[in-house]
């Protein structure tokens, strides 16, 4: 498993992640907004391969006072769920956030998901938020408890 920056050739391989993840995790409705993100609000982002395979993506962005930042778009493909590679990609990415001295790391999940990042060591900041990223899409707004 490697994990490296992003490059635009990425692309294609991206959407098909998210495809292949589409409706169970994600909605869509939410293709067309990883569009936009991978055109005009990267900051951080990353991709997973195996074997010379795109098996995962996920970022970071960071908030405007640099000590802040919130985990982005991460999509596993569905034969890697449950190998360790979305653990390792959001592990990686703590690590590259740290490096850059941010104090506070967020993500912005669905119910779907938010156990695995409660397991990585993230709680919710508040209650949910019903039907957000689209109908049976929940909110959760999760915060890393140590960072």
């Amino acid at each position: 498993m490697t994990i490296r920056p992003y490059s635009p050739s990425d692309d294609p391989a991206i959407l098909e992640l998210l495809r292949c993840n589409t409706p169970e995790f994600f909605a869509v409705s939410e293709e067309a907004d990883l569009i936009d993100y991978l055109a005009k609000h990267i900051d951080h982002y990353y991709v997973v391969e195996i074997d010379g395979s795109i098996m995962g993506c996920g970022g970071f962005n960071r908030r405007d006072d640099e000590k802040r930042g919130v985990l982005s778009w991460d999509i596993i493909h569905p034969d890697a769920h449950g190998k360790g590679v979305g653990s390792a990609l959001v592990k990686f990415r703590i690590a590259e956030m740290q490096k850059l001295g941010m104090e506070e790391i967020g993500v912005r999940t669905t119910q779907l998901v938010y156990p695995f990042y409660e397991k990585m060591g993230f709680r919710l900041k508040s209650p949910f938020t019903k039907d957000y990223w689209a109908k049976g899409f929940d909110l959760y707004d999760m915060v890393l408890d140590k960072v």
